[in-house]
């Protein structure tokens, strides 16, 4: 038997493995953009982590390493933003993108009382906009950020999501 995915918050101590996962997730869509200057692949470990003292993240594991992370914010209108969810290349295809999305959302639902989610996606990242679609995002807002980029906003009602807490351990099947 094979080891299991779990699932918990983010803490301080896996800044540092979330930020190269982040490097690695995001050399893909540098290359579908052409623009290796995206946040993501410059963002550094001292900004990630008052990005992680600000908001929420969870990590998935396999063992002790950060095999995927996502992120969010809620602000005090009810609306909570969610960002940067990475899967490794190796572990994509399998779920986990959406396993993350559903507790970070029932986290914000819960916690925050969000009424609404949102999150951005480039025009050109299909997988991505195709999972978000599954899940219930819905575009609403388009902004041209240079001749390469167009980022599309998406977002869904919370009404939908059950309000249990998502922090904790999750296991599931790798």
């Amino acid at each position: 038997m094979g080891m299991s995915v779990t699932i918990s918050a983010a803490t301080a101590e896996d800044a540092e493995q979330i930020l190269k996962l982040q490097y690695l997730c995001y050399q893909s869509e540098a290359e579908l953009y052409g623009d290796y200057r995206l946040e993501p692949l410059t963002q550094t470990l001292a900004d990630l982590r008052a990005e992680l003292d600000r908001g929420h993240a969870l990590v998935a594991r396999l063992g002790d390493e950060v095999i995927a992370s996502v992120r969010g914010e809620a602000d005090g209108e009810g609306t909570a933003t969610i960002g940067k969810l990475i899967v490794h290349p190796r572990m994509q295809r399998h779920g986990l993108g959406g396993r993350l999305l559903d507790a970070i959302e029932a986290y914000f639902a819960g916690e925050s009382a969000a009424h609404r989610f949102q999150l951005l996606s480039g025009h050109r990242s299909e997988r991505n906009l195709r999972l978000y679609r599954s899940h219930g995002y819905a575009p609403v807002a388009t902004r041209v950020m240079n001749p390469r980029l167009t980022l599309v906003t998406l977002e869904k009602d919370a009404a939908a999501v059950p309000s249990a807490r998502a922090e904790g351990t999750f296991v599931t099947s790798a």
